[in-house]
Order: C-alpha cells, then structure tokens, then sequence
C-alpha cells in the first residue's frame, strides 16, 4: 500500500503506481497531488478492515506527513509503535544504547532551551529538534558562548516551520542534544522483508562544505561507494532488526563511519526512502532499477552486477537550500538555469515552491569522477548569488525606464 501525502510526489512514482497498478490509498490529497491517471486506489477503509483482520502491512509513503493518518487510523496495530522507534530520535538512542553504551545524548524541552543553565550541557554538541524532517532546526554548538546564538536562530527558524509540517513529522516541543558523531556520513535506504531480512535498495554519501556544515546540500552514490560499504551496512541494519523484530517495512539509514571504521547512527527515518521522492528516484537513474517496485513486490536488486553499469560516474542529488537570513517574502526570483550551467550533466530540476518550503527545488545530475569538484563547488556555493530580490527587482526596472 503507498500513502500520497504532502508535499510531494515524482513522476516516476506516479508513472510506477500506474504501470504496475500498486495499491495506492485514496484520499483527498492523494487525488490531487497524483491528479489524472488509472491508478488502483484502495479505500481506507478497506485498508483498516484488513488490517484488523491481521493481514500483514506492506506500507510505503514518500511524505512523512502520512505518519499522522497513520496514527489516526492505524492505532490498533503495532505500525505506530514501530515507527515511533525511529521518528522519535529520544526513543531511538533508548533502543540502541546497549550498541551505543557511551553515547551521550540530553533530552530538552524547547521551553527550557532560553536560560538554560550551560553548566548542565555538554559541548560541543548538535541540538534537534527530538522529530523532525530534513536538517530543520538542526545546529552544532562548540562551547556555552554559542549556547543564546543557537537558539535565537532555532526561535526564528520555528516561526516560519510552525505550520509547514505535522507534528508527527517536526515536534518542535521537545529538542535532543546528542555528542558529535565523527566520521564521513552516509544514506542508506532499505527495507525488512517479510522475513525480516534486509534488502538495501541505495546508499549514498552525504558531503558538508566545512566541519560546521550541517545542511542537506549535497548526496551521491557511485558503484565504488556500494561495493566498500554494502557489507558493513548491511550488518548494521540487521543489528537494528535485530531489536526491532520488524518485517515488511522501508526505512532511510543516515550514519557515519569513523576512521576505524566503527559504525554510529545519526537516525534512522520509517517508512520511506530519501525525501521528496530524491533518492529513490536517483537510484532509478544511477543503476536502472525501480526501489519503489522492489520494496512492493519483495524484490531484490543485483547489486554486483549494478555497479558495474557505470563505474567512472557518479549520481548526485543536489538540494537547493535557502540561505539562512534571506526572508522568503523578500525573494523576487531564482535564477536556475545560471545553477544548471555550473553542471557538466544535469539530468533533473524539481522546482520547489521557496516561499512556503525552506528550499529552491532538488537538482540531480550526472558526473564524471575526475571532475568531483564541481560538487565541491555547488556544495560550497553560495545561493544568495542566484536570488534577486524584490529590491534588486524594483532597481532594475526602474534603470530600465
């Protein structure tokens, strides 16, 4: 079963639900973000009818925002429990501390973040939001001197997400302050099947512009990145079922890898691959084959075979960001076609809707290897340079007269 919701979903999911005729949830929503086509939509309740009669679910979802009719309307099985393991990333490090034993992590209310007593904190450290989505709210903090910076941002980034996500997907009520995780960072996405086995679907590497950087900027995968990491990664989210029991569900895997090679979660994401239909759809384009028919159909992808499709190549997604301090009601325009030509092979631009979403759109693209830097230099770009605002727009014309 797949749940459309908000705020988005790719044509190529919409052209495999159709081509396939995979049982898609029908509601509102769902309607209207899938708009015309002969789809095999399911009532819902159809889908709870079954559900009570212990008929094993088979969930996917591109858009956390289902997590709340989920919750709604699947409280009776055990799928809320399961996800709330991973969404809730307080009860996430509960779950693995017997991995993890010296990890170091304070749960906050958001409450308490302004006049907090520093002397009770740890440092350096990154503070989130306890659920959340993206790198929303998501700040490293060195030393108690950061500590009334931090959160005056945190303050102005809550005004703005206030009512951009459900609080299933951003509670910004409670806040984790976990230890720095050392090491490169890496995205996995994969699902139990009904044996509880797990099959990866895509891995990529998530590269930051500075030691600071905490954004979403840059993913890739190649075929040298799976074959170093497909067997370490595998062992570790089976360790993950392993305290889980789950069977028959997806999940997105960000973790990092030290020096030694030592293995330690940042989080782990239910339900759903890559954000905004991102890095499912960029597997379909790296490697050739469909993550979402796999997950439905119990599939398997040779991945022996698949990387060796194009081994001097790599696949990236390139998020669009906002630049913090650029108010969204202030931007006139994003120049795209300047950010394309900065590419050797762009292979997609995903517009995104800047004044309500905190990003410009998703850009994926097609790279040599040898020429790795112009990922360097888009990771570290800064995107104020595409932005006119309504200033600049209003000085321009008015020259033009």
């Amino acid at each position: 079963m797949i749940i459309i919701e908000k705020p988005y979903a790719s044509d190529f999911l919409k052209e495999t639900l159709i081509k396939h005729r995979l049982p898609v949830l029908q509601t509102t929503i769902a309607e209207q973000m899938l708009g015309q086509g002969d789809y095999h939509f399911i009532s819902p309740a159809a889908l709870i009818a079954s559900a009570r009669k212990d008929v094993p679910l088979n969930i996917y979802t591109p858009s956390e925002n289902a997590i709340q009719w989920i919750a709604d309307n699947l409280s009776f099985t055990p799928l809320p429990g399961q996800i709330n393991f991973f969404k809730d990333k307080i009860a996430f490090r509960q779950l693995t501390g017997a991995m993890y034993p010296d990890f170091g992590y304070q749960a906050i209310d958001y409450q308490d973040l302004e006049g907090m007593d520093t002397d009770t904190l740890f440092f350096p450290m990154i503070l989130k939001p306890a659920v959340g989505f993206f790198s929303m709210g998501v700040y490293k903090v060195h030393d108690d001197a950061e500590w009334a910076g931090v959160v005056g941002k945190i303050n102005a980034d809550l005004e703005f997400l206030k009512d951009l996500y459900p609080e299933a997907v951003l509670d910004t009520t409670r806040f984790i302050a976990e230890e720095i995780i050392e090491g490169e960072e890496y995205a996995v996405d994969a699902y139990f099947d009904s044996e509880g086995e797990v099959v990866i679907l895509g891995m990529m590497k998530h590269i930051f512009g500075s030691d600071a950087d905490v954004s979403d900027r840059v993913y890739y995968t190649s075929g040298s990145i799976v074959e170093k990491y497909y067997a370490p990664f595998h062992h570790f989210i089976s360790e993950i079922g392993k305290l889980t029991g789950l069977k028959n569900f997806p999940l997105h895997v960000e973790i990092r890898v030290d020096d030694n090679a030592n293995i330690v979660p940042v989080e782990v994401n239910p339900l759903r691959f890559g954000g905004w239909c991102t890095s499912a759809d960029l597997m379909y384009k790296a490697y050739g084959f469909n993550p979402y028919l796999c997950f439905c159909k119990g599939l398997r992808p040779d991945w022996e075979q698949l990387v060796k499709k194009d081994p001097d190549k790599m696949f990236s997604i390139i998020i669009l960001d906002r630049p913090a301090g650029i108010h969204p009601a202030s931007i006139a325009g994003f120049d795209y076609d300047a950010v394309l030509k900065t590419l050797e092979k762009p292979l997609e631009l995903r517009k995104a809707d800047y004044r309500k979403y905190p990003q410009f759109g998703f850009l994926f693209a097609e790279t040599r290897s040898e020429n790795f830097a112009e990922l360097e230099r888009i990771l570290k770009a800064d995107l104020s340079q595409y932005i006119t605002t309504a200033k600049q727009q209003y000085a321009e014309s008015t020259t033009a007269k």
